[in-house]
């Protein structure tokens, strides 16, 4: 009796698709570069808000517990946006812990029990950081003449900026 093969993703399956919006290759390809990049870092940074969620400890712990659950929902739903935007730029999207760890400049931490301050500042650090990264992005894009890709961009910048200054609140 014959068992029903299920069809896998072919490792050699191309990583990029034609289209035609107005960019060029060169130019799609240093987008997809830095979203990639921008992505490891979000995957990075949620698994470490989740990871603070989980394992805080402190007088404050139902307060930030909350406030870390809406911010690794937020960040859900920006690393959802940026895969997207790499798949609208033609290309496929990192899909894989090992590739996000390879391309992350933010580093992942061990789970292990820690006091909100610590979480807070960690957090606050890890936004400021990928705020940073992301400028870069948008000046690099704008200069490139991707402004699709510079725009979305720019509002990812914004909620990192947002997301830092609420975390700062906490420690004033």
């Amino acid at each position: 009796m014959k068992k029903n093969a299920t069809k896998k993703a072919s490792p050699s399956a191309s990583k990029t698709e034609e289209i035609h919006i107005g960019l060029d290759s060169k130019v799609r390809g240093l987008a997809v570069k830095h979203l990639s990049a921008i992505l490891a870092d979000q995957h990075v940074l949620y698994t470490k808000t989740r990871n603070f969620h989980w394992n805080l400890t402190g007088h404050r712990f139902h307060t930030l517990h909350e406030f870390f659950e809406k911010q690794y929902d937020a960040l859900a739903l920006a690393i959802d946006e940026t895969a997207e935007r790499i798949r609208m730029l033609g290309s496929s999207s990192p899909g894989s812990m090992q590739e996000f760890l390879a391309q992350a400049t933010l580093k992942e931490v061990k789970g292990a029990l820690i006091d909100g301050d610590h979480a807070i500042a960690a957090l606050r650090d890890d936004h400021e950081a990928a705020a940073r990264e992301v400028r870069k992005a948008v000046d690099v894009l704008d200069e490139a003449g991707d402004a699709g890709t510079a725009d979305f961009l720019t509002n990812l910048l914004q909620q990192h900026e947002q997301a830092a200054w609420m975390l700062r609140s906490f420690l004033d």
